[in-house]
């Protein structure tokens, strides 16, 4: 075993062992870092997907957005003019907000550089849904990594499953993931997709999450989506 694979496994069975006491109480700054980040004095909230539709399934993307200026609250994040211009929300036309989502903005997005900066913003237990990326005519297929700057975050992808923390991943989503190898990552850790073009997906702890990505320039035509009924 790599050093690596015994930091991720020792690191495995902190957060595990953690998030389950975590999950009903205050949080003060995520799995790593608590110290510096003492800053959410206030109860975390915990949404049902039907807080974000209405009674004709329409996606309420006002509440939404709400529930993510009420996170970054919490975690002292400052909502800029410019977040509030450019943040999108996605609910991929799933039903399923609270746990199936994403909010976040890009800061750059540089065909000509190749370079892309990215921030992804998750509500407590909510996953980003499976995906990949393709090269396209554009640029080559995107390569990417992950720092969790808030909360913590269980980041999937191709290898090995880890039986263990498959609890993570909604159950609406479930049984339709090929990436079932997982890797906890608490604040100011870092990942990468172990391979480009690889399937993979991240779920936020129980704080929720604010994740800075690093990567290559994203084309949307790229884009693919394991989940037939998910749309962006």
């Amino acid at each position: 075993m790599t050093k690596k694979e015994t930091d991720t496994m020792t690191r495995r069975s902190m957060l595990t062992g953690t998030a389950a006491a975590a999950a009903g109480v205050a949080l003060s700054g995520g799995a790593a870092g608590a110290d510096e980040t003492a800053c959410c004095k206030t109860e975390v909230k915990t949404y049902k997907s039907a807080d974000f539709y209405d009674a004709e399934g329409k996606f309420l993307e006002d509440k939404a957005r709400e529930a993510y200026y009420d996170m970054f609250r919490r975690f002292g994040y400052p909502i800029s003019q410019k977040l509030k211009d450019e943040m999108w929300i996605l609910d991929f036309h799933l039903g399923d907000f609270a746990r199936v989502g994403l909010a976040g903005i890009f800061w750059i997005n540089r065909q000509d550089y190749g370079y892309f900066g990215h921030e992804i913003y998750l509500l407590p237990g909510q996953m980003i849904p499976e995906h990949c990326h393709l090269a396209t005519d554009k640029g080559p297929a995107k390569m990417e990594s992950w720092q969790p700057r808030r909360g913590m975050i269980y980041t999937f992808g191709e290898g090995d499953s880890t039986p263990e923390l498959l609890d993570k991943i909604p159950p609406s989503q479930r049984d339709l993931v090929k990436s079932k190898h997982c890797t906890p990552l608490g604040i100011d850790e870092l990942a990468d997709l172990n391979r480009l073009t690889a399937w993979h997906f991240m779920v936020a702890g129980p704080e929720g999450a604010l994740v800075t990505e690093y990567g290559t320039f994203h084309d949307m035509d790229g884009l693919r989506l394991s989940n037939p009924k998910a749309k962006v």
